[in-house]
């Protein structure tokens, strides 16, 4: 069992304080919104807190009203996670039958190649050939999971842990441990390949849920890539953890910043994969990312968006001067795992 340090009203707080600094934000109908909005449905589900669903559901309404993007793409498919918390504590059709739309456009339009791998897609372009990029893994791999386990759909099921396994294989370094941001299959290679922190976060936090949310996932011969998976990122990357409990843009150059979404999404990870050997790594990102949260709930040190760059300093001289959605989102999760860490003991296998 995890032996966590923290005040659980100074936690309580600092989630409220950060769900009402999101929703001062103008987040649109994209991934941005996606992953902001995920952390404040978390933050409901965690603390039941029926404020915070009332402002996601009318925040959502209004942006439903003005009308829905015309094109779906796989990261705008990370609305859907909000959605789905909505639809389970309303019960109204609406909301699930545009989770029920990005599920066709995955299932039957989204670019994919090799053995089905979803290509990322951020527009209505084929921007970015036969690429697989972690991110892919948050906005559309663990959302089909959610559906799939809702529906007991195992096709749905069987796409979503193809997904895993196969951004497994093309993203994680076997040598180290450590994710590549993406993968080009034209050229056969992961670009400029560094290990970028956020990529990290988006693998380990979406790797971490699929035994909590999988019914008998023991009976799934590719969850065992992923629990495989996950321990060896997570054994390694804990290493990497700087001395105020963060990790690095680029997580192995000392040269690189800290920056607090991937520390947060990675610090989740630990907290839900619940290894009592993280106990220590986990208390010092308690104490690293509450630092890092403003007095009116702005998270800082978050880096803006990032394609793969060409080179590191592609990645270091990306600013982090300005609130993101991402960083909302991710800093409101490992919260929300850390309210619920004394609930959580794992078999050690799975």
């Amino acid at each position: 069992m995890l032996k966590l340090e923290y005040d659980k009203q100074e936690i309580l707080e600092v989630i409220d304080r950060i769900v009402k600094r999101t929703m001062k934000m103008d987040l649109t109908w994209d991934w941005p919104c996606g992953v902001a909005y995920f952390g404040i449905a978390d933050a409901y589900e965690k603390t039941g807190d029926e404020t915070y669903l009332n402002l996601l559901k009318d925040r959502v309404d209004e942006l439903i009203d003005l009308g829905l993007p015309r094109v779906w793409t796989v990261n705008a498919c990370a609305m859907g996670h909000c959605l789905i918390t909505i639809y389970k504590a309303t019960g109204e059709q609406k909301y699930w039958d545009i989770v029920m739309s990005k599920i066709n456009y995955i299932r039957k339009e989204a670019l994919r190649f090799g053995d089905s791998v979803l290509q990322h897609t951020v527009s209505a372009n084929n921007d970015f050939p036969e690429q697989c990029w972690a991110d892919t893994l948050f906005m559309a791999a663990f959302f089909l999971l959610r559906v799939g386990v809702e529906l007991a759909d195992e096709e749905i099921i069987g796409d979503a842990l193809n997904q895993y396994y196969w951004h497994i294989k093309y993203l994680q370094d076997p040598d180290s441990g450590l994710y590549y941001h993406g993968y080009d299959n034209v050229a056969g290679n992961h670009m400029s390949g560094f290990y970028w922190g956020r990529a990290n976060a988006w693998a380990a936090f979406t790797m971490s849920q699929v035994g909590d949310m999988l019914p008998k996932c023991y009976l799934y011969p590719k969850y065992m890539d992923v629990a495989g998976s996950l321990n060896e990122q997570l054994s390694a990357i804990k290493l990497l953890q700087t001395a105020d409990g963060l990790w690095r843009t680029i997580l192995d150059d000392e040269s690189s910043y800290e920056e607090v979404s991937a520390s947060a999404g990675i610090a989740a990870a630990m907290v839900s994969r619940a290894n009592p050997l993280h106990s220590k790594y986990i208390n010092k990102s308690i104490r690293g990312i509450l630092a890092n949260v403003s007095p009116d709930g702005r998270v800082r040190n978050v880096s803006g968006g990032t394609a793969v760059m060409n080179d590191a300093d592609g990645y270091r001289n990306i600013s982090r001067d300005w609130i993101q959605g991402w960083g909302q989102g991710l800093a409101l999760a490992f919260f929300g795992k850390v309210l619920v860490s004394d609930e959580l003991e794992k078999d050690g296998a799975l």
